[in-house]
């Protein structure tokens, strides 16, 4: 087992593992390295805590990610629970073991979005039917796409008045319960928005729509010094850019790139090519980290584009990229069984290649590359 220490001496950032002194030149180094990763289910919690001391915080990771969504117990909107849940002391032991490593904790709920999966309602529009932007599309017994509803993710109406009193507890108390001065509220992948046969929706500009519940969402935090983080795929031109509609927008939000407050944080996701654009949310005042997934050259090129914009760019722009974060979309104890059967195996070279675990592993070994360590 691997242990790190983290103490600063001048202007090093200086590395204790395993016994050995690595020391990385913080100018040259990225501030956010990241993992964004679903919550552990209750009874994972030991297994992940030693994850986070035997492999991620050996590795630099200092940004964890988690999605927690409705897989907590929260007292303020019990309804709203999963039916296996992360009890307040099994988080405690989470936000423990990242205070001990110096790894910032940021939760997840998805927000407007990513509000039903496949033919499954979310337990937000399943409780509040009223909040559901499209209630006449109907879900089906067996989802498939493209459907001629157009139906990828259900959203709530942005403009219900009674949905940010339920979404903002929630919000609230995963912030506190994370002891985190940062959220992230999802923010992907929205097609249903500004529905024309919302009655309070229906003709509005999408753009302003979209702007408008980021803008809400992160004054709301601001009240407690939270920031607010989000994917940047909506505020892409998918058009314009050629990116398309999953990494960036098709039904015109983005134009609230203009319309949102700068210092909301923008996780600029990219998985098949490393688009170059977090240039842009960098121009436009954001900072912005690069997120990768499962092709591990796409996660290379996007940690050389990191350290290569933070060298060459002029001051003002060079601190707005903030670093590398991979993303993992299964549950975490699948991460943890890929990542170590890929790590033990004879021979890791024949495994499957395209996997969040072999990504993280060469993004994290092109960081140790590029900083000197």
């Amino acid at each position: 087992m691997r242990h790190s220490v983290i103490v600063w001496v001048s202007s090093c950032l200086v590395y204790f593992v395993a016994g050995s002194l690595h020391a990385r030149q913080t100018t040259a180094g990225l501030p956010i390295r990241g993992l964004a990763i679903a919550a552990p289910q209750a009874g994972e919690v030991d297994s992940f805590v030693a994850f986070m001391e035997q492999v991620l915080a050996p590795r630099g990771v200092n940004t964890l990610l988690l999605r927690v969504d409705f897989n907590y117990a929260y007292e303020s909107h019990p309804e709203l629970r999963n039916e296996d849940v992360l009890s307040k002391t099994e988080v405690k032991k989470l936000v423990a073991a990242a205070a001990r490593h110096g790894i910032k904790l940021i939760p997840q709920i998805n927000l407007l979005g990513h509000q039903s999966w496949a033919s499954s309602l979310g337990n937000l529009l399943a409780m509040y039917p009223e909040f559901d932007e499209t209630p006449h599309v109907q879900l089906p017994e067996e989802y498939e796409w493209p459907n001629p509803d157009g139906l990828y993710c259900k959203s709530y109406c942005p403009l219900h008045p009674e949905v940010h009193g339920v979404v903002f507890d929630l919000v609230d108390e995963i912030v506190e319960v994370f002891e985190t001065d940062a959220f992230h509220a999802g923010m992907d992948e929205v097609f249903y928005i500004g529905d024309d046969r919302c009655p309070r929706c229906n003709g509005r500009d999408k753009a302003e729509l979209f702007a408008g519940e980021v803008t809400r969402i992160r004054n709301h935090l601001s009240r407690t010094n939270t920031r607010l983080w989000i994917w940047g795929d909506r505020l892409i031109d998918g058009k314009t850019t050629g990116i398309g509609m999953w990494e960036a927008s098709m039904n015109n939000t983005h134009r609230a790139i203009d319309l949102i407050p700068k210092d909301v944080v923008i996780c600029d996701w990219h998985y098949e090519r490393p688009d170059q654009t977090p240039v842009l949310f960098a121009m436009k005042g954001f900072d912005v980290i690069s997120c990768s997934w499962r092709k591990p050259e796409v996660g290379e090129m996007q940690v050389e584009d990191m350290y290569r914009y933070r060298r060459y760019q002029t001051p003002e722009l060079k601190d707005r990229f903030q670093g590398v974060m991979l993303t993992v979309w299964s549950g975490a104890a699948s991460f943890m069984e890929g990542y170590t059967r890929y790590t033990e195996s004879e021979n890791p070279g024949e495994e499957a290649q395209e996997q969040p675990w072999v990504t993280f592993i060469r993004m994290f070994d092109t960081i140790d590359r590029l900083s000197g360590s």
